[in-house]
């Protein structure tokens, strides 16, 4: 094994060695569970000081390349537990805290609405009825309706967007039905529709969306029944549809009157492109899902749907065998937050601060050479030479960035990570050095 490490190390640095090793671990030369020579063994065949090889554990360590058993010595990582095998779980970079986390694709809390008056004006008891009562506070519905893309059949309120997503899944779907998706996909998504039996098929996607002839293929060799999309903002590459592309759409899905259209609008008031839903074409087909963790706070844990009757029946009376209905006092806080004018202001001006991080990490990076697209939202898609080598590289500097490959349905020509550019409040030119030097850090099979 020493020999193995030693032959593939051409750069005798820390970042260097870390990042010699990550390859041989994720090409699966050095299998899950192989035990490491000591530090010792590795700076001895290397030449180099054992300091500088403790450095280099650290970082793999840190990047979850490797683990330490104490006297046992350091060991390859092995088989993932349950929990570990998700997507989701994997999204963090690192298995460990750094002071600068931008993996985690949340809002910032300083940007979100105070929610202080709302809560106190929710306290006077108005939002309180019967069991029985609607699940949707009428006074909310109404203000959602004015606000929704197309004319909705029905239209409910659930406990977040991807309760939204799992309820709409559990009444539409069937084990071994084909699902289309955006390839790269939310991971949460890919995670529950794989835990529902689907069997999931990526559409490449390009700065509009799903691409038009990608779907038309996809369509032609599977008979989907349901296309799950993210109109804009799109987590991870920031991409959105503009009213063309929505057509486009369309126009290939008509003709397939048993796919459901499923949108997951998670940015909500954040985004900056223009509201845009297949339900203006397909209404009697199209699901819309509109949140609100984003824009007015995670802890809301609200998010509306509507469409057509046949699927939120079904969704509302199955609610009815578990909580029924959401939280009223919740919807009388976002119907507070949605209504007065300070609060809407103070989301104006969020979704403007988001706009101006995302462009000045953008140009910067661009400054360097790197390739990073982030046109709305809060996140940042990246491309890396090497994923595993980026991600050392960026925790040996403090930062944990989420890979990309928990996104991706099927490889994309490159690797990429997805940066929360929406929590980088200054410090862009810094920031852009350390990200360019962790892209560069790998090039022609060398570490620089």
């Amino acid at each position: 094994m020493l020999n193995l490490i030693t032959g593939a190390v051409q750069d005798r640095s820390a970042r260097g060695i870390a990042a010699a090793v990550s390859r041989l671990i994720t090409s699966g030369r050095l299998p899950a569970g192989a035990r490491l020579p000591t530090v010792r063994v590795v700076a001895g065949g290397l030449g180099v000081s054992p300091t500088t090889v403790s450095e280099a554990w650290r970082n793999l360590i840190l990047a979850g390349a490797i683990r330490t058993r104490g006297r046992s010595g350091t060991f390859v990582a092995g088989p993932l537990p349950p929990r570990e095998r998700l997507r989701y779980a994997q999204l963090r970079g690192t298995r460990v805290n750094l002071p600068t986390d931008l993996s985690t694709g949340v809002p910032d809390p300083l940007l979100l609405p105070d929610l202080s008056a709302a809560l106190r004006r929710a306290g006077d008891g108005r939002w309180a009825g019967s069991y029985l009562d609607a699940p949707v506070l009428p006074d909310l519905e109404a203000v959602l309706r004015e606000r929704w893309p197309y004319p909705a059949e029905k239209l409910t309120v659930v406990d977040g967007a991807m309760d939204a997503l799992d309820r709409v899944a559990g009444a539409a779907l069937r084990y071994g039905d084909h699902v289309l998706v955006e390839n790269p996909a939310f991971p949460p998504l890919l995670d529950l529709l794989q835990a529902v039996g689907a069997t999931v098929v990526g559409v490449p996607v390009d700065s509009a969306g799903i691409v038009p002839e990608e779907l038309r293929r996809a369509v032609r060799e599977y008979r989907a029944v349901a296309l799950f999309l993210q109109p804009r903002a799109h987590n991870p590459t920031g991409a959105g549809m503009d009213a063309a592309r929505a057509a486009q759409l369309a126009e290939i899905l008509l003709p397939v009157p048993h796919l459901l259209v499923v949108e997951d609008e998670h940015a909500g008031d954040i985004a900056t492109a223009p509201p845009v839903s297949l339900g203006r074409y397909l209404p009697d087909r199209t699901v819309h899902v509109a949140g609100f963790s984003k824009s007015h706070g995670p802890d809301l844990r609200l998010a509306a749907v509507g469409g057509p009757a046949h699927v939120l029946d079904a969704v509302a009376d199955r609610r009815l065998l578990g909580p029924g209905w959401s939280s009223r006092l919740l919807q009388s806080v976002l119907l507070d937050l949605l209504t007065d004018p300070a609060a809407v202001a103070r989301v104006a001006e969020a979704r403007s601060v988001y706009a101006a991080r995302r462009s000045t990490l953008v140009a910067a990076l661009r400054e360097r050479g790197v390739t990073a697209t982030a046109d709305d939202g809060i996140n940042l898609w990246m491309e890396v030479p090497d994923q595993q080598s980026a991600l050392v590289a960026l925790a040996a500097h403090g930062i944990a960035a989420a890979p990309g490959a928990p996104f991706c349905v099927s490889p994309l020509a490159a690797d990429h990570l997805r940066i929360t550019a929406g929590l980088v409040d200054g410090g862009h030119d810094d920031l852009a050095d350390v990200l360019a030097a962790a892209v560069f850090a790998f090039r022609n099979g060398v570490v620089r």
